[in-house]
């Protein structure tokens, strides 16, 4: 909790402890002036004559009203001290991860490799913040983006296992390019983010690049335990993580990235303010339960017992007394129980998105197929090509940019789900046609040119070749992952250079 920004979102209310305070004074009794004892009478016998000696309570009925009344109060003025972030758009710090591929990354100092094992702590951090945006760049001399943000593990997997020096088209140190790339593909999110650097070394000439940025900067060192890099002394705010052999620094790093985070939504206005009145309601009700003591007021019990509904009441459904079915959905979502939250939401929006992240695809594609806004569109695409319905991923996409023109994440996607269709199409004619394969003069073929993409039956010979599965294709696609990045850097590095 950070007291500077601790403030009320609806201060006003705090006026009405004005008349709530005077009320108190006005009831509660005054105690009793001292009476003289008559005379003629035993002391002891005329103690007993006086009325409301025994009445010698200090805490009064009106007390614990009056305490209650002030708890709400300061409840209905809603206290806070953190921003709200948007869950729609992320409810983690959206991360960009720059991994070093020099040939110094190939070292075997650290079993079987520098960069293997940062292979292994990249998997692992992007395990541990599921559900998270995450961008991946590769640099050397060079530079390159190699995914942009996305939440899809599945996606960054294969593109990780093909970086290797040998798809770098230029040896050097590029870091602060590479930040500078960073800080690009941030610039598109509509959330705050950070940079991880996962290097063995740094160039001295990068330092003062890295030095001028205002962006959280955390960097994980692959070097055997004991080792630093001694240029990260001199960059302003470096969080520096060591590499360990267990899950120490992937835990380390990913609540430093969460705690920059949750800083950073403090100084993002578009973001409402989280109302922690709801934190006072629970010591106001347990002292409601001193109301049931003898002698005080219980008709208040009585009539709650009248109002009440006498059916339908359940003891598993008391969370309807305290919340609404979305907000219990957001309570759900927050403890990552997204299942869950997809079946309380009465919001479609919400409820698509709850699905999302559960991995029930087809289910959120339906829900955001109903909607027609932007955003639902948008989502519906980022459902079916994680389902792998690719054209409907397009139409999706297209209809994102009908209803939102210009929208670059919206064009993004759609540019690469366009790519995708088209790579598993000329896989899968390739598959057919058996063109890659090696066509004797006797063999038969199937020409598949006039139906391309669309569903082929061939009856094969039990013994003879079988047809690619979608798993098959995308596995495919994984294998000559290192000759597609190495291409792709090669185009990248010349359209640099001119």
């Amino acid at each position: 909790m950070d007291l500077a920004d601790f403030h009320f979102i609806r201060g006003y209310y705090l006026l009405l402890l004005i008349p709530i305070l005077a009320l108190w004074w006005r009831i509660r009794s005054k105690p009793l002036a001292e009476t003289k004892l008559p005379t003629g009478i035993a002391p002891h016998l005329a103690e007993a004559l006086l009325l409301g000696k025994e009445d010698t309570r200090r805490t009064q009925p009106i007390d614990a009203a009056m305490i209650i009344a002030t708890l709400v109060i300061f409840a209905a003025s809603g206290p806070t001290w953190s921003r709200a972030p948007n869950p729609l758009i992320a409810d983690t710090a959206p991360l960009v991860i720059a991994l070093k591929v020099t040939d110094s990354m190939e070292s075997s100092d650290l079993a079987p490799s520098r960069l293997d094992r940062a292979r292994f702590k990249i998997s692992d951090l992007i395990n541990e913040r599921a559900g998270a945006r995450t961008a991946l760049i590769a640099y050397a001399g060079t530079p390159h983006r190699v995914a942009p943000l996305t939440e899809d593990a599945n996606i960054l997997r294969p593109l990780l296992e093909g970086l290797t020096p040998a798809v770098m088209p230029k040896d050097g140190d590029a870091a602060a390019d590479a930040l500078e790339l960073a800080q690009s593909i941030l610039n598109d999110s509509d959330s705050p983010g950070a940079v991880l650097f996962v290097l063995d070394d740094l160039d001295p000439s990068q330092v003062s690049g890295l030095s001028s940025s205002n962006t959280e900067i955390f960097f994980l060192t692959m070097l055997p335990v004991g080792g630093r890099i001694a240029q990260l002394d001199s960059i302003q705010n470096a969080s520096v993580v060591a590499f360990s052999n267990d899950d120490r620094d992937v835990t380390q790093l990913t609540r430093r990235i969460q705690s920059a985070y949750t800083a950073a939504l403090d100084d993002d206005d578009r973001l409402d303010w989280q109302d922690k009145g709801w934190i006072l309601a629970w010591p106001a009700a347990l002292l409601s339960l001193l109301w049931f003591r003898k002698g005080w007021v219980v008709r208040w019990a009585i009539l709650a017992l009248i109002v009440l509904p006498t059916s339908g009441a359940r003891a598993e459904g008391w969370r309807d007394w305290f919340f609404t079915p979305d907000q219990q959905g957001q309570i759900a979502m927050n403890q990552k129980r997204f299942g869950e939250a997809a079946e309380v939401f009465e919001d479609p929006y919400h409820r698509g998105y709850a699905y999302l992240r559960d991995g029930q695809y087809a289910e959120a594609s339906s829900v955001f197929s109903k909607l027609d806004t932007p955003e639902a569109a948008f989502a519906e695409g980022m459902a079916r090509i994680r389902n792998r319905e690719y054209r409907p991923a397009i139409s999706a996409f297209e209809a994102a940019l009908e209803r939102r023109p210009n929208w670059p994440e919206a064009q993004h996607n759609l540019d690469v789900s366009k790519a995708i269709l088209d790579y598993v199409e000329t896989t899968r004619e390739q598959s057919d046609t058996g063109e890659e394969a090696g066509i004797g003069a006797d063999d038969t073929v199937f020409d598949n040119d006039a139906a391309r993409g669309s569903d082929t039956t061939v009856q094969a010979a039990k013994d003879g070749p079988q047809s690619l599965s979608a798993d098959q294709w995308i596995s495919m696609i994984d294998t000559d992952m290192q000759d597609f990045l190495k291409n792709r850097f090669l185009l990248e590095n010349q359209d640099q250079t001119e």
